[in-house]
């Protein structure tokens, strides 16, 4: 099924840029520290709303120069009546790739001083620009990716056993009890679920640390979202109970718990592998939803919602483009998991192909 998975996937050029493209992701945020010039706590106050570090790699006589950038200098404009930032060109900072910068844990765990791109000492080197409080834009991205992106699969790890160990003992054992599990299940699915979320996260205390209000955000999408899948899958198990193979493990006197887990939920493995696929994105839009709301991650710690909430003012859409970035990679991530779910959906279920 996997090998069949993967052709799948490179036979369509779009499935395979955006397997692609989301492997690049994964790739940068899991080497977010060794990536990122700065870590995830560096700021310069005298450099708020920073625009990007031009890179330069001609000099002023027009040869061929290691790539090098220049300072920002604040001034005043009194013809336009606000602060503006120009290039300060009397010293040049020379950019140094696999050199030593600022001090981090590489994955929490190994201490390590190493950046892939640094800048000469006292130099400032913001590839994206900066943010309100002077933080590099580029080095909170790759960290607050790591959020946005992990935490649709965190939830998964929830979700998914609850709605198939519930899906199929509804399923499987029919009658009374599945009446009883079904309207559980659809009271739950009519919960509106996005103001659920608001209610409780508006509610929570506020010395809660954004570790803890990630591992809630999670739990939460997950107790929310379990019951239309275990609907789906009690569903695909009465087609199944009344198998041979399933009447066979009983004859053998296999216990009903063993013959769901071991006999029947296995069957159900094709829609799981796509449901999971299809799933990701709505639970990265809903912590994007919550953090640019303020109700999730909270500064400073970084997400990409929360990122984007500074690019809701006017003012920054116009002249500080740099701070929708998070938000195009967001379009981005949502973008390449629909085009890889509708993919495997394809491959495991060719009856559903539009031709």
């Amino acid at each position: 099924m996997i090998k069949d998975i993967i052709k799948g996937i490179f036979k369509d050029k779009f499935a395979t840029i955006a397997f692609i493209v989301l492997i690049f992701l994964y790739l940068c945020l899991l080497f977010a520290d060794v990536i990122a010039p700065y870590t995830k706590d560096f700021s310069d106050r005298n450099l708020s709303y920073v625009p990007p570090s031009p890179i330069f790699t001609i000099d002023e006589n027009g040869k061929i120069s290691k790539p090098y950038t220049y300072n920002y200098k604040r001034e005043y404009d009194k013809d336009l009546m606000q602060t503006v930032f120009k290039l300060d060109r009397s010293h040049k900072y020379y950019l140094k790739f696999l050199a030593r910068g600022e001090e981090y844990d590489f994955l929490g765990i190994i201490p390590m001083n190493r950046h892939i791109v640094t800048v000469d000492e006292n130099g400032r080197l913001y590839l994206l620009g900066g943010d309100i409080n002077g933080r590099d834009v580029f080095s909170r991205l790759l960290f607050g990716g790591r959020i946005s992106m992990t935490i649709g699969f965190l939830a998964l790890l929830v979700l998914f056993p609850i709605g198939l160990l519930y899906g199929g003992i509804s399923g499987y054992f029919g009658g009374m009890t599945d009446i009883l599990m079904m309207r559980f299940a659809e009271a739950v699915m009519s919960i509106p679920s996005f103001y659920l979320l608001i209610i409780l996260a508006a509610i929570l205390p506020a010395n809660m640390t954004s570790t803890q209000r990630l591992i809630l955000i999670v739990l939460i999408l997950a107790l929310i979202g379990w019951a239309g899948f275990a609907r789906v899958v009690r569903g695909m198990v009465l087609s199944i109970k009344n198998s041979e193979f399933v009447q066979s493990a009983k004859m053998i006197g296999s216990s009903d718990l063993r013959i769901i887990i071991k006999e029947i939920l296995p069957q159900t493995t094709s829609y799981v592998i796509v449901a999971m696929t299809l799933s990701v994105p709505g639970y990265i839009l809903s912590e994007s939803g919550l953090s640019f709301l303020g109700l999730g991650i909270q500064q400073p710690d970084a997400s990409w919602g929360n990122m984007l909430k500074e690019a809701q003012e006017y003012t920054n859409i116009l002249y500080r483009p740099w701070l929708l970035t998070p938000g195009f990679l967001i379009f981005v991530a949502v973008l390449s998991f629909n085009l890889i779910g509708d993919t495997i959906r394809d491959v495991l279920d060719p009856k559903s192909k539009v031709r």
